[in-house]
C-alpha cells in the first residue's frame, strides 16, 4: 500500500507538469483548430529564462516564475504574429509544417546561444523530505511546491476564462469565430491573448521542471511536449478540464508503469494510449464528437 501511495504522489507531480503544458495545446486548438507543435520548446525557453534569472539576476523562485511566464507570453505572441497569422486561412498542413519549423528554430537557436550541453539548474529552495507511515512514504518539498504552484496557476486560468472579458471572448471565438467577429470581438487580440496565456503556463512548467530535476538542456521540450499533446488528446483536446484530466492521468499511468514494471516501457505506454484514444474515442475522455453538415 505504501508503494502504491508513493507512486501515486510521484505520478501527480509528473502529471501536473504535463497538465500545464497540455493547457497551451488545448487552448490554441480550441480557437484555431490546429496543434502548435512548437509549444514544447516554449516550455524549454521558460526553463532557460528561469535559469538566467536565477544565476544572473539572483531572483528567487517566484521571481524566476514571473520572468519566465512574461518572456514566454511575449514569445508566444511573436510566434503567432510572425509564423501563424499569415497562414490563418491556409490549409492546416501548412500551419503544421510551420509549427515544426518554429520548433526546430527554437531548439537550434537555444543551442547556438547557450550551448548544447546540459546546465545545472540553481537550487532556488532548500530541499526537505517529509516522511509518512514510518518512513515508507517520502514527499519532497519540491513536489509540494510544484503541485501548489500548478494548482494556483490553474485556479487563475479558470478565473480568467470564466470571469473576465478576454476569457468570455476566448470562449466565444472557440465556439464560432465568424459570429464572434460579428458581435464586435477583436479576433486578432483574442488569439494573441490565447497564445500569451498558454505560453506563460508552459514557461512556468519549464521553471518547475528545472527546479524538480535540477538539469535543463535545449532539447528538453521535445518529449514532454509530445507527452503533453498526448495528455491533451487523451482528456479531450480543446477542452480545458480535459487537459487537466489527461495530464494527471498520463503522469500517474507513466509512474505506475515505471514503478511496477520498467521505466523502459513508460514512453511506449504513452504512445499506445494515444493510438487507442484515436482508434476508439478520437474526441478524448471529455471531448464531444461534432457532426458536420454537408
Amino acid at each position: 500500500m505504501s508503494t502504491f501511495v508513493q507512486q501515486l504522489i510521484n505520478g501527480i507531480t509528473l502529471g501536473s507538469v504535463y497538465a500545464l503544458i497540455a493547457l497551451g495545446y488545448t487552448m490554441v486548438y480550441g480557437i484555431l483548430k490546429f496543434i502548435n507543435f512548437a509549444h514544447g520548446d516554449v516550455f524549454m525557453l521558460g526553463a532557460y529564462i528561469g535559469f538566467l534569472a536565477a544565476v544572473y539576476l539572483k531572483l528567487n523562485l517566484v521571481g524566476c516564475l514571473i520572468a519566465a511566464m512574461v518572456f514566454c507570453a511575449l514569445c508566444g505572441i511573436i510566434v503567432e504574429k510572425i509564423a501563424y497569422k499569415p497562414l490563418r486561412n491556409s490549409p492546416k498542413i501548412s500551419i503544421l509544417i510551420t509549427a515544426i519549423g518554429v520548433s526546430l528554430f527554437l531548439e537550434n537557436f537555444m543551442q547556438l546561444i547557450m550551448g548544447a550541453d546540459s546546465r545545472v539548474f540553481p537550487r532556488l529552495i532548500e530541499e526537505k523530505n517529509y516522511h509518512f507511515l514510518h518512513g515508507n512514504i517520502v514527499v519532497n518539498n519540491k513536489q509540494v511546491y510544484l503541485l501548489i504552484i500548478t494548482i494556483i496557476l490553474m485556479i487563475v486560468l479558470n478565473y480568467i476564462v470564466k470571469n473576465t472579458k478576454i476569457g468570455k471572448a476566448m470562449r466565444a471565438v472557440s465556439q464560432d469565430m465568424d459570429a464572434a467577429k460579428l458581435m464586435g470581438i477583436d479576433i486578432d487580440k483574442t488569439i494573441s491573448y490565447t497564445f500569451a496565456i498558454g505560453s506563460s503556463l508552459a514557461g512556468a512548467a519549464g521553471v518547475l521542471v528545472g527546479l524538480y530535476y535540477n538539469t535543463i538542456n535545449p532539447l528538453m521540450g521535445v518529449l514532454p511536449g509530445i507527452k503533453a499533446f498526448i495528455a491533451a488528446v487523451f482528456g479531450g483536446i480543446g477542452v480545458i478540464p480535459g487537459a487537466l484530466l489527461g495530464g494527471f492521468s498520463l503522469g500517474i499511468i507513466e509512474t505506475f508503469v515505471s514503478g511496477y514494471g520498467s521505466s523502459m516501457y513508460k514512453d511506449a505506454v504513452a504512445f499506445a494510449i494515444l493510438v487507442l484514444i484515436l482508434l476508439f474515442k478520437p474526441a478524448g475522455l471529455l471531448g464531444k464528437s461534432l457532426k458536420e453538415k454537408v
